[in-house]
């Protein structure tokens, strides 16, 4: 079983991968959009607030597919970068404090809901940025999911005690693993030196047809072991290294395996939890101007991970940016 999703941003974002594109980051998702439907490959996307105020006219199609589920990415993407430099500083959360979160939350959420008619369940926070509020913030605004981050060893979503399921990406992810736009091989060992940055497939990147080698091995070993794959593919990260080639050949395979939105996996997991619906949370107050992480100030407990026989019948170190 295959979880496929992907991030898109706004262009004024002026991302790394923007700059080396011809074309808008939502016209090549438009172009991967059509490899989806030759396949009949379902995606969850992950999609940046402002996208629907700037980009509408090229983002309404991606939207109106059957094959799409929608997920927030943030609404400004963490700029302006001084605002976020300064909360980072003040509370220790470059996401902000929670009642940011929260107005940031609601807004990409209301903007969502308003051009397409769908209301999001699940959240990807830009660059993964993870903050010590992040999931009593999702809770209290109604999200059921948050996938951020890369725990190889990880299968399927994982209850948190503050009122979410996370799912981090268990197959190597392709933007900070693969050479392309900036990322060249002297770029990246200037930033791994720079910033000690590494996550849980390490700190080495690749060219896209051994990235894509790799994937392939990880996709088979998980399904032959029953394992569910939850995978990021940036569209424009693939149309920068080889217009899509590479891409085409894990779609090949993925299209003979069962896929799933992140919604498929999270409403089964709610219902095996506790039999009906979302397991019970339990809410926090604001306690200040960051909002403390737990209102008894106790570190909150571990997720629990869901066995995979519960899923199986619907057959923080800088990144660098985007």
């Amino acid at each position: 079983m295959i979880c496929l999703t992907g991030d898109l941003h706004h262009m004024s974002l002026k991302t790394g991968n923007q700059a080396h594109c011809d074309i808008t980051e939502i016209q090549v998702a438009q172009q991967f959009l059509r490899l989806l439907d030759d396949a009949d490959v379902k995606m969850t996307m992950f999609v940046s607030g402002r996208s629907f105020v700037e980009e509408w006219d090229d983002l309404h199609s991606i939207c109106d597919s059957p094959l799409i589920e929608l997920g927030g990415h943030n609404y400004n993407c963490f700029t302006p970068e001084l605002w976020h430099r300064f909360w980072n500083k003040m509370c220790g959360s470059y996401n902000g404090p929670a009642w940011y979160q929260r107005w940031e939350v609601n807004k990409t959420m209301g903007i969502i809901e308003n051009k397409t008619g769908r209301r999001i369940r699940a959240w990807r926070n830009h660059m993964y940025m993870h903050g010590p509020y992040t999931e009593r913030v999702l809770a209290d605004c109604g999200i059921d999911v948050c996938s951020d981050g890369v725990v190889r060893q990880s299968n399927g979503p994982r209850w948190d005690s503050r009122g979410v399921f996370d799912l981090p990406l268990n197959i190597m992810p392709d933007h900070e693993h693969l050479f392309h736009a900036e990322r060249t091989p002297e770029w990246v060992d200037w930033w791994v030196k720079r910033y000690g940055w590494s996550d849980d497939y390490g700190s080495d990147s690749y060219f896209v047809e051994e990235w894509a080698d790799r994937v392939l091995d990880e996709l088979r070993a998980h399904e032959r072991d029953g394992v569910v794959s939850n995978m990021i593919i940036h569209p424009i990260t693939m149309y920068l290294c080889d217009k899509f080639r590479a891409f085409e050949r894990i779609l090949d395979y993925i299209a003979g395996c069962e896929t799933v939105h992140v919604s498929d996996l999270i409403s089964h997991a709610q219902l095996q939890s506790n039999g009906s619906g979302r397991p019970n949370s339990t809410g926090a107050n604001s306690t200040g101007a960051c909002e403390a992480t737990d209102s008894n100030n106790q570190e909150p407990t571990q997720p629990e991970e869901l066995s995979l026989l519960a899923l199986v019948s619907i057959r923080q170190r800088p990144r660098d940016k985007q």
